[in-house]
C-alpha cells in the first residue's frame, strides 16, 4: 500500500496572530511531503512511526466515541494496518514549522475518515470549517492545541486566506516571477522548535495588558497589511509593512527567536538587505526571510541554508 502524498506548508503570515483573529496566509510547500506506507516487515526505520501512529490510533477512537458529531473513522482498518506496519513516510522536517504533523492528520483522515469531505466537491464555507474543525480535534494530539489550518493546508493543496477564525477560503494568490529579484525564503536555524512551549510562553504572556495592545495595535495590523500587499501583488507596502512587522517580532518575540540569531535579524532590518519573521511557533526550526534582492540577501546569510519558496 502506498497513499497519496500530502505536502508541507508555510504560513507566510499569521502565525500567533491568528490565535487572537488576525488575518493568515498559508500557502502548500510541495518540496517536503509524506505519505502512508505499510512496512510489513516492521523494520527498526519504520518502528517509531508506527508507535506513534499506534497512539494517535487510540486517541482518534476516544475523539469519536466523545464527539461523534464531528467526525468518524474506520476504525478497524486503521487498527489492522497499524498492527500490520503502517507509518508515515515522510520528508518533512520535524519541529520545523513546516506541518509536519499536519500532512500525517490530512493523510489519516483522506485514508479512514468516513463520510469524508473530498476536494473535489464544491468546498463551501461551511465545509471548510467543518474540516478545520475536524482538524483541530485531530492534530491536537500533536500540540495540545491546534487551529486545524496546516492539515487544511495539505488536505487542500491549496492556499488558503484566513480572514478570521471562522471565515477561511481558498486565495489565489499572484503568480510567480520567473526571473524576480525579490524572495521569500526559508533559513534554517540548524534546531528544532517545540510548538507547545512556546504558544505556552504566548499565553502566559497575553495575561499582561502591554502584550495585549501591542498584538492588537501593532502585530495584528502589519500582518493584515503584508495579508492584503500580498494578494494584490503591492510589492513596496509589501516590503514596508514586513520591516515593521519584524521589528514588531524583534522586540516582543524574543524567547521565539533562537538567541544566536536576534543579531542576524537586526542585521537585516538596519540593512535592508532582508527582512526575518517567524515560520510557525518559532523556538527553532525554520525562520522565514523576505527580501527585495536574493543575491543581497544570499551574501548577506552566506554562513546560512537559504531556501527560495517565491520569487516576486
Amino acid at each position: 500500500m502506498r497513499g497519496p502524498l500530502f505536502y508541507s506548508k508555510i504560513l507566510l503570515f499569521g502565525e500567533y496572530g491568528i490565535i487572537k483573529d488576525s488575518k493568515g496566509l498559508s500557502i502548500p510547500y510541495n518540496f517536503y511531503n509524506g505519505a502512508l506506507k505499510i512496512d510489513v516487515h516492521h523494520t527498526i526505520a519504520t518502528h517509531k512511526s508506527n508507535e506513534s501512529l499506534k497512539r494517535f490510533a487510540s486517541y482518534l477512537e476516544n475523539l469519536q466515541s466523545e464527539k461523534p458529531k464531528i467526525v468518524s473513522f474506520d476504525m478497524e482498518s486503521l487498527q489492522a494496518d497499524v498492527a500490520n506496519g503502517l507509518y508515515f513516510d515522510s520528508s518533512i522536517p520535524q519541529g520545523y514549522g513546516v506541518g509536519s504533523s499536519g500532512a500525517l492528520v490530512a493523510a489519516i483522515y483522506d485514508k479512514y475518515a468516513t463520510d469524508k469531505i473530498t476536494v473535489l466537491e464544491n468546498l463551501t464555507r461551511e465545509k471548510l470549517l467543518s474540516l478545520k474543525t475536524i482538524f483541530a480535534a485531530m492534530e491536537s494530539f500533536f500540540h495540545g492545541k491546534s487551529s486545524g489550518l496546516d492539515p487544511l493546508n495539505s488536505y487542500l493543496s491549496l492556499p488558503i486566506l484566513i480572514n478570521s477564525k471562522d471565515n477561511i477560503e481558498p486565495a489565489g494568490i499572484p503568480s510567480q516571477t520567473e526571473n524576480g529579484k525579490g524572495a521569500v525564503f526559508l533559513l534554517d536555524s540548524g534546531s528544532t522548535g517545540e510548538t507547545a512551549p512556546m504558544v505556552q510562553i504566548f499565553m502566559e504572556n497575553m495575561k499582561q495588558e502591554g502584550f495585549r495592545n501591542m498584538l492588537k495595535n501593532q502585530f495584528v495590523k502589519h500582518t493584515d497589511a503584508c495579508v492584503e500587499d500580498f494578494l494584490q501583488g503591492d510589492v513596496k507596502s509589501l516590503f514596508g509593512n514586513i520591516k515593521q512587522l519584524s521589528k514588531v517580532v524583534l522586540d516582543n518575540f524574543k524567547p521565539m527567536i533562537p538567541a544566536q540569531f536576534h543579531k542576524l535579524w537586526k542585521n537585516g532590518i538596519d540593512s535592508n538587505a532582508y527582512y526575518l519573521k517567524l515560520c510557525g511557533s518559532g523556538g527553532g526550526g525554520y525562520m522565514l526571510g523576505f527580501t527585495e534582492n536574493i543575491d543581497e540577501a544570499r551574501k548577506a546569510l552566506k554562513d546560512y541554508k537559504l531556501e527560495v519558496v517565491y520569487n516576486f
